[in-house]
């Protein structure tokens, strides 16, 4: 059994022209000592997986809706009640936003937000959660840990503000951690960094780690597995070196084709996806890629193509050209 296992998984949103589903159908797993990869545009649903995964969205005015499975360690955690869930969120199942000066509290210090968690979910004394907390940000690489645990998240450089989320997110020693593009506006440097401690922290603890990203170098470095999304769907999945050596769907093949290599011709205009990521309103019957595909045909603009095995074992694609 997987450490994570999500099923079928829909997010649905209230909107004023009705019920818009962002997220249709995902299904994947992660198990321990797990680096799993999550690719695509902005808009295709990367986030709202992760968010709905550990139920972030407020539920009381019923503005979204699940269907599927969330299952970790075997129990389902998308219907159990909301406020059960506040046991798992930030325990089990962890998240390193992608904007760390928009998720950290700008009235509390960074060590009174680690503190809480760990009083909350360790039931420790607020002493040995400040130590803790200091053990936790010298982890992380944050210099002077001992005064930095004062600090309030504007005081600190992008950088350590990162690293202050890391270690607020490996408090209580989760079993998953979702990294959703952590490395975000940092500069070269500071993001191989920020990865290489994610790795070291992968292998010390065991930990299962779903990482959202664009950098291609980066999930063929780090990750086994990886999962290409459009529009709220999954239209590849597969083992990560045979997805880069022989990507199948035309929406892989146009990301990897956009990245620049030593063997880019200097003189030619790097190669683009057409068009944009619809707005989910828009997206009709048919493959939701078709309006930006080269090998659309009239079958595409009128019927969805499953997920289906093709290529090598383990290697699923949403597409027509593969029946």
């Amino acid at each position: 059994m997987s450490l994570l296992e999500v099923k079928n998984l829909k997010t649905s949103f209230k909107t004023l022209r009705g019920m818009v589903t962002a997220i249709d159908g995902v299904s994947f797993n992660v198990d321990k000592d797990e680096m799993v990869a999550i690719i695509g545009e902005s808009g295709c649903g990367k986030s709202v997986t992760s968010q709905s995964i550990m139920r972030l969205y407020p539920e009381t005015d019923q503005s979204v809706e699940y269907e599927g499975e969330v299952l970790f360690n075997g129990e389902d955690i998308l219907h159990i009640p909301f406020k059960e869930m506040a046991k798992h969120r930030g325990n089990d199942i962890a998240m390193i936003f992608q904007d760390a000066l928009a998720s950290l509290n700008p009235v509390f210090t960074v060590g009174d937000q680690i503190i809480e968690a760990l009083r909350i979910h360790k039931k420790i004394t607020k002493k040995e959660a400040r130590e803790e907390a200091i053990k936790l940000l010298e982890q992380t690489g944050i210099p002077d840990a001992a005064k930095r645990v004062d600090a309030y998240p504007h005081e600190l450089s992008g950088g350590m503000r990162q690293r202050a989320m890391i270690a607020l997110a490996l408090s209580c020693r989760p079993q998953i951690l979702i990294a959703d593009e952590p490395t975000t506006a940092l500069d070269v440097t500071i993001q191989a960094q920020i990865m290489e401690m994610i790795v070291n922290l992968n292998k010390e603890y065991g930990m299962g780690i779903i990482l959202i990203t664009h950098d291609l170098g980066v999930v063929a470095q780090h990750c086994k597995r990886a999962m290409v999304m459009y529009l709220g769907q999954i239209v590849e999945e597969g083992d990560v070196e045979t997805m880069f050596k022989h990507p199948m769907h035309p929406y892989t093949k146009g990301l990897i084709k956009s990245v620049p290599t030593t063997k880019t011709d200097k003189d030619k205009p790097l190669y683009t996806i057409n068009g944009v990521v619809p707005k989910l309103s828009e997206a009709g019957d048919g493959c939701r890629f078709c309006d930006r595909c080269e090998h659309a045909t009239e079958r595409c603009f009128h019927e969805c193509p499953s997920l289906k095995a093709a290529g090598e074992e383990g290697h699923n694609v949403r597409c027509f050209l593969y029946e």
